[in-house]
């Protein structure tokens, strides 16, 4: 755990949280705590690697595997998006095989992400483990589970990191070793399924199933009990924003989690057309500011003296949505208790559950040794778009093609809409709306920050950490 340093303000403190620990890659967090209650946040997503820009004038094809790097946890969701917008562009569907494969993988991802989340990220806001590595250091809070179920929660911590070993053997069934594989193609996947296969899949699905029933699921709704008084922190907008996944047919129009957005208490559709990005109080170009993927430019300008962070603002019908595993099962109606701390992990959980059910339908389903890929070729011109689900939330990958090379690729990814900075009108983010409220006991040991920030289980580009000899953690910022 980091250390939080604050500073009074007048009548306020300010809190910075610099880097958040415990969350995949690198953000920071600055709160101003008035009365006991946050009364304003910033989210500062401080990484830059220009992957749109790498992307530029290649051949096509080379995008799923290069988006892949854009995350070691979510590498075969980038590889679905790219290969779904590529297959937009290229006017190709795949056959029923290589649909139902990519789902095995992308569903087997799911079940690590989530397992990895709550266990060895979110977990130990909740729990006390020993005064050693990676249980210390930690912030001092109101810890409240008895010690004999606090104890048990630590012990499945441990047999967690052997379960989650598991789905990656089920990707690799398929598509490739873990993290980058190289099994998602444009027309399909490269590996026909076999009865070996189906198999081997099957068998350790099983593994993972036994897991989440009986120790994960039950481990989540324990902390849900203990610590009811989140069900009333982190809620934010409300706003709630998924593109479905799983695709059930082969002209994907029938999707295991349906396409949505709920606001106001109604549910909507999704036009991709509505959907832009801001970046007033981002390190980009103001130029780039309110533009649709399709047309986005990504243009550094890290001395902007407005911005605060290296994320863009996404929003639909400038409207700032929440995205992620609460989302998906809200909008398929499976979870609508509630959005809060507390309902973003229990939605996950069951999300796993729910997940994990269907891939057992779905693998019984192949056909071994037929088809797994439809013959397609780069066009001189043309424009596709890929809106998938990583387990994280909405992702999606936006191209334009010219003289078969590509002209602009664009990718807005599910921490993006979730850690944004305020967009053009200053409307806070997500996260940052989320802090709005939260009780903060002690402004040296900001737990109750943290609990908010991790429900929604940021992931940012992988960072290096700087520290120094005494063991202390350098503020910094990458420009």
């Amino acid at each position: 755990m980091k250390s939080a340093t604050k500073d009074t303000i007048m009548a306020n403190q300010k809190i910075t949280i610099d880097p958040i620990s415990r969350i995949e890659g690198h953000l920071g967090i600055e709160v101003e705590v008035d009365k006991g209650k946050v009364v304003d946040a910033r989210t500062i997503a401080t990484l830059f690697r220009g992957f749109e820009i790498i992307l530029k004038d290649r051949d096509p094809r080379d995008a799923i595997n290069i988006t892949q790097r854009i995350c070691g946890v979510c590498s075969a969701d980038h590889a679905l998006a790219s290969a779904c917008a590529l297959e937009n562009a290229f006017g190709v569907t795949i056959p029923d095989n290589a649909r139902i494969i990519r789902n095995l993988v992308v569903g087997a991802n799911y079940l690590h992400s989530h397992i990895l989340h709550f266990y060895h990220l979110a977990s130990l806001d909740y729990v006390t483990g020993p005064d050693t590595a990676p249980f210390i250091p930690r912030f001092k809070g109101d810890y409240k589970l008895p010690k004999n179920v606090n104890d048990t929660i630590v012990n499945h911590y441990l047999e967690a990191l052997k379960i989650r070993v598991i789905p990656h053997e089920m990707r690799a069934i398929f598509v490739g070793k873990a993290p980058h594989h190289v099994g998602f193609v444009a027309g399909g996947v490269t590996q026909k399924p076999t009865v070996d296969k189906i198999t081997a899949y099957l068998w350790r699905l099983k593994q993972v199933q036994e897991f989440i029933n009986n120790v994960y699921v039950p481990d989540v709704m324990t902390i849900a009990s203990a610590y009811g008084d989140y069900q009333k922190i982190g809620v934010g907008h409300k706003n709630l924003l998924a593109y479905g996944v799983f695709d059930l047919d082969s002209a994907g129009k029938n999707k295991f989690f349906k396409r949505g957005r709920y606001i106001g208490d109604k549910l909507l559709d999704v036009d991709a057309a509505k959907i832009t990005e801001d970046v007033k109080y981002s390190w980009y170009q103001d130029k780039t500011s309110g533009k649709a993927p399709t047309d986005g430019l990504t243009e550094p300008q890290p001395q902007k003296t407005a911005g605060y962070s290296w994320a863009k603002a996404p929003r639909y019908e400038n409207t700032p949505y929440e995205v992620g595993p609460l989302a998906r099962m809200w909008i398929n109606n499976d979870y609508r208790k509630g959005i809060s701390v507390i309902d973003r992990h229990a939605a996950r959980a069951l999300e796993a559950q729910k997940v994990a059910n269907a891939l057992e339908t779905w693998v019984s389903q192949l056909k071994p040794d037929g088809p797994v890929w439809t013959d397609c070729s780069v066009p001189q011109t043309g424009a596709g778009c890929g809106m998938v689900e990583a387990a994280r939330g909405a992702l999606g990958h936006w191209l334009k093609i010219k003289d078969s090379k590509i002209e602009n690729y664009q990718c807005v990814v599910p921490s993006t809409w979730n850690t944004s900075p305020r967009d053009d009108r200053g409307i806070r983010g997500p996260i940052e709306e989320a802090l709005i409220g939260t009780p903060v006991a002690d402004a040296d040991n900001p737990i109750e920050v943290v609990r908010v920030v991790r429900s929604f289980d940021p992931c940012l580009a992988c960072a290096v950490h700087l520290i120094k000899p005494n063991g202390q953690i350098k503020k910094f910022r990458v420009v």
